[in-house]
């Protein structure tokens, strides 16, 4: 399915982002360029109802997402999710997005892993009505990971964002930061120095 020529063309971006990193802000940046995007929204989840284990305080992982997307042409970063009581649910955003901007077209960015769990997600059949998912195929932490497969998909519509394998991810750095590591190579330098300078991940 192709992109009309008119719509004010909104992607949404979400994650936990604990903490963002250099393959995130790729995704981010050829989202933006290969869709044509006149804003993407980036939202650092609240509540994570998928996550097992805790994330790092809304108001670190907000101060990060701002460090690494801040530079990005179109990026807005959004915290209604930190501020939502309760789990966050991609749909509750996208619902609030469509009374926001009823004439734009939504676009999910999304990784393959993603895309492949979004049977998963609460109401996918209702996100994929609101929000057409925008997949970057390859991009995936873990390199040896089999091709996307697209049948996954609830409702099998989606754009392609092109953007080469970028094996890194936040579980890699966080334990990075935890033995000692250096992680410079994996984020961006604000989201390093925000890292060192509240201890974030590590027994210090």
């Amino acid at each position: 399915m192709g992109l009309t020529s008119a719509a004010y063309r909104l992607g949404v971006f979400g994650g936990a982002f604990d903490p963002p990193h250099l393959a995130h802000v790729a995704l981010a940046g050829a989202a933006i360029r290969q869709l044509r995007l006149d804003e993407l929204r980036v939202f650092p989840t609240g509540q994570a109802w998928h996550k097992s284990r805790a994330l790092t305080a809304g108001e670190h992982r907000l101060a990060m997402a701002r460090e690494a997307f801040g530079g990005l042409p179109q990026a807005v970063i959004d915290d209604r999710e930190l501020r939502r009581a309760g789990p966050t649910y991609t749909i509750d955003t996208l619902r609030q997005l469509r009374a926001e901007h009823p004439q734009a077209e939504l676009l999910l960015v999304i990784g393959a892993d993603q895309a492949e769990a979004l049977h998963g997600w609460h109401q996918s059949g209702e996100i994929v009505k609101l929000a057409l998912p925008a997949v970057a195929a390859r991009a995936r932490p873990d390199p040896d990971a089999p091709p996307f497969d697209a049948a996954t998909l609830p409702g099998g519509r989606y754009l392609s964002v092109e953007l080469p394998p970028m094996p890194v991810s936040a579980t890699q750095i966080r334990a990075r930061v935890q033995a000692g590591q250096d992680i410079t190579a994996l984020v961006p330098d604000g989201v390093a120095s925000y890292i060192a300078r509240h201890h974030l991940y590590s027994n210090t």
